[in-house]
């Protein structure tokens, strides 16, 4: 006779992807604190935005009667008012900011990409001094560069004219910084060298070269001074006279001043605010996928 045999022990089987007789590491806890400051930090910036938003849809009757975030129904009359008022004149600051941005973005980011290419590749005399004293530029405040600019356009009979403006504006300090910065870390020296073994002048180099491996940081410098000078203010309120010439800001500005004593022109200031960012929204989402990781893989192999 066979005895009744003691059922067997079996031992669980270890987890997918883990070594048998190791120990399994706990799994991670959400770290709450920097997430809740991050979701603050979002808040904060995002709700004077849902305020704008859901303000623009409501007509005057509404905007200070009706609970904060409830949309209102005259989102269509505003618009249209907006762009009834003086003939449209919203658009043509509108398109003044576009001009002064993008022209200015644009030619400054060439400056900063050729000024930080030269500052990061060449050696000669004085480089670090210079690149010090260019420094000193991201520590001014513009309220202390306002002035002195303004007197040098009226010297050259600039001032009341889109130049006064655009001028100023094309040499950014912080932009020299990034395109140094950037240089140094994306460009590497044998690049440079077996260029010139290849017959290649210094202009062909940084054109056919040096620019599309500086091309994530050109667009970040690009997006980091159309804002700047999309929301710039006190250049052009300083410069400009002719309100035909006013950028965005500085015609809202004019705009809620004359809603002091006509309060229905608040609701065209809270539509003209909320149609402003959506150029910077859109500029965004068309630029960002230019921006990329690994920029020299394949590029220098060691």
């Amino acid at each position: 006779m066979t005895g009744l045999a003691s059922p067997t022990l079996r031992k669980a089987a270890p987890a997918a992807g883990s070594t048998p007789g190791t120990a399994q590491a706990p799994p991670r806890r959400t770290a709450l604190l920097p997430t809740a400051a991050l979701v603050l930090g979002a808040l904060y910036c995002l709700l004077p935005v849902a305020w704008v938003v859901v303000a623009a849809t409501k007509a005057d009757d509404e905007l200070f009667s009706t609970f904060t975030f409830l949309p209102g129904s005259g989102f269509s009359d505003n618009l249209g008012e907006l762009t009834a008022y003086r003939d449209g004149i919203y658009w043509t600051w509108m398109g003044n900011s576009v001009l002064y941005a993008g022209l200015g973005a644009l030619l400054s980011t060439a400056v900063s990409a050729s000024a930080g290419y030269a500052l990061a590749v060449y050696r000669f005399p004085g480089r670090e001094a210079f690149f010090n004293v260019m420094l000193t530029g991201v520590l001014m405040p513009p309220v202390i560069l306002a002035i002195p600019q303004y007197l040098l356009m009226a010297e050259a009979d600039l001032t009341d004219s889109h130049l006064s403006v655009l001028l100023p504006l094309i040499l950014s300090p912080y932009g020299v910084y990034l395109g140094r910065i950037y240089a140094e870390a994306a460009i590497p020296m044998e690049l440079v060298e077996a260029g010139r073994m290849d017959g290649a002048g210094e202009w062909r180099i940084f054109t056919r070269i040096a620019v599309p491996m500086l091309a994530p940081g050109l667009v970040t410098i690009f997006l980091f001074q159309f804002v700047a000078i999309w929301n710039n203010f006190l250049l052009p309120f300083i410069m400009l006279g002719d309100d035909e010439k006013f950028p965005m800001t500085v015609g809202l500005f004019t705009l809620l001043n004359q809603g002091a004593s006509q309060p229905s022109l608040y609701t065209l200031v809270i539509m003209g605010a909320m149609l402003a960012v959506l150029p910077l929204i859109a500029l965004f989402l068309v630029i960002q996928r230019f921006w990329s990781l690994d920029l020299l893989s394949g590029a220098v192999k060691s």
